[in-house]
């Protein structure tokens, strides 16, 4: 693990670039928007868990294969700093029982070379916020830090029916029934469609011109009806149930 000094701003978003590649990881910082803190890099579960829990970033770019730890990989580093383990087929998940397990949370945001539905059906339902490939910019990378920060999920461009193939796939979901779309006006169900693939308020106010304070409120119906808590669960929401 490497870290890097930094004097502490709550203006600023932090984040550390897990991957086990170190040319990569000094390429990833180097191509990071400049109000971005990379507070250090790690190369292994171990090397991650440590540094999440030492340094405490905002976010975490999080390589989906690692070496170390119990061979779980990124899935494995968000288990153990999320304070879940990841349940075997059909178990109930069960809190790790590591006594250093720290408070915040960071949010986490996948990158990885892999578009392999095993790999982003199993970091996704870990906890990670979104999921991109190593090819993308790094300036996409940092506005996409910004976004899972705001509160979007973010995929590459080609990963959005990818994703939804996989999670139909891997959970066996049947598509929604009228039922639960009837609770959803047609408008609602624009906006729900928008904000799932990952928009941004302003982008799917211009996309359906209507103002961003009508889109929030939208969106706000949208969660209450749907009985769901954060746009993190409305995104896999639809996924597992076809809709994107």
């Amino acid at each position: 693990m490497s870290t890097t000094s930094s004097t502490p701003a709550a203006e600023r978003l932090t984040t550390l670039i897990v991957d086990d590649h170190s040319i990569f990881r000094s390429g990833l910082r180097a191509e990071l928007s400049a109000d971005i803190d990379v507070l250090g890099e790690a190369g292994t579960v171990e090397e991650a868990v440590e540094a999440i829990r030492a340094l405490r970033p905002v976010t975490v770019l999080l390589d989906v294969h690692l070496p170390g730890g119990r061979g779980g990989g990124g899935a494995e580093v968000i288990a153990r700093t999320t304070g879940v383990e990841q349940p075997a087929p059909g178990a109930s998940a069960a809190p790790w029982t590591d006594p250093t397990h720290a408070g915040r949370q960071p949010v986490f945001l996948a990158l990885s070379v892999s578009d392999a539905a095993d790999d982003v059906v199993r970091v996704i339902r870990a906890g990670a916020r979104g999921y991109l490939t190593k090819s993308t910019s790094g300036a996409d990378v940092s506005a996409a830090l910004h976004r899972v920060v705001a509160g979007d999920a973010v995929f590459s461009p080609l990963l959005a029916g990818f994703v939804l193939d996989a999670f139909g796939a891997a959970g066996g979901e049947e598509a929604a029934s009228d039922e639960e779309l009837d609770r959803l006006t047609r408008r609602e169900q624009e906006v729900m469609r928008l904000i799932a693939q990952g928009y941004a308020y302003k982008e799917a106010a211009s996309e359906l011109f209507i103002s961003i304070k009508t889109v929030e409120t939208h969106v706000s119906s949208v969660l209450r009806k749907l009985q769901l808590s954060s746009r993190h669960e409305l995104t896999a929401w639809a996924l597992s149930r076809r809709l994107l």
